[in-house]
């Protein structure tokens, strides 16, 4: 039996970040920091580390499949007309990369998409992922975007209930 994801959209243009920005405040003071793969220069060496932090956030996702391997990941995710190193938001504790929020532009399809929003185990509960999702938010939304879409396999709870805490609704379909 085929899994009907469940996708889900943001209208960037009524949402209002301000019962969020304590949650991006409280990380901060916490020792995360926030940066892109465009600050830190989108080298061949972010890349494999992006892919290292990608793989392990994935690991848990529900029937998620075996992950890409590194020339796989090159082809379909960074080296293709959607990347946008503005777009990869990283938070860094101690220069250890502990989460990745990646978000990219459909221009032609006039949406930005949330693509991967992941914490490593041993940082989640602490409300780095909704502080990323929330930093990836006022991206699309500077980047001129009105629609920021997202999907989600149905028993990815926490991911689910994540974007609806912060306003995403089904998408029509």
């Amino acid at each position: 039996m085929a899994v009907v994801w469940v996708r889900l959209q943001l209208d960037l243009d009524a949402f209002d970040d301000t019962p969020f920005v304590a949650c991006l405040q409280r990380c901060r003071r916490s020792g995360i920091t926030f940066t892109t793969m465009a600050n830190l220069g989108d080298t061949a060496e972010c890349r494999r580390a992006l892919y290292e932090l990608n793989r392990t956030c994935s690991a848990d996702i529900p029937e998620r499949g075996e992950f890409y391997t590194f020339k796989e990941y090159l082809d379909e995710r960074i080296e293709t007309r959607l990347y946008d190193p503005c777009g990869v938001i990283l938070a860094v504790r101690e220069g250890e990369w502990v989460g990745m929020a990646t978000t990219s532009l459909r221009e032609a399809e006039g949406y930005a998409f949330s693509e991967m929003t992941g914490v490593l185990p041993s940082h989640r509960g602490q409300g780095i992922a909704l502080a990323m999702k929330l930093l990836s938010i006022r991206f699309a939304r500077a980047s001129g975007y009105h629609c920021l879409r997202t999907f989600h396999h149905p028993h990815n709870a926490n991911a689910i209930g994540m974007n609806r805490r912060l306003g995403f609704v089904d998408q029509d379909v």
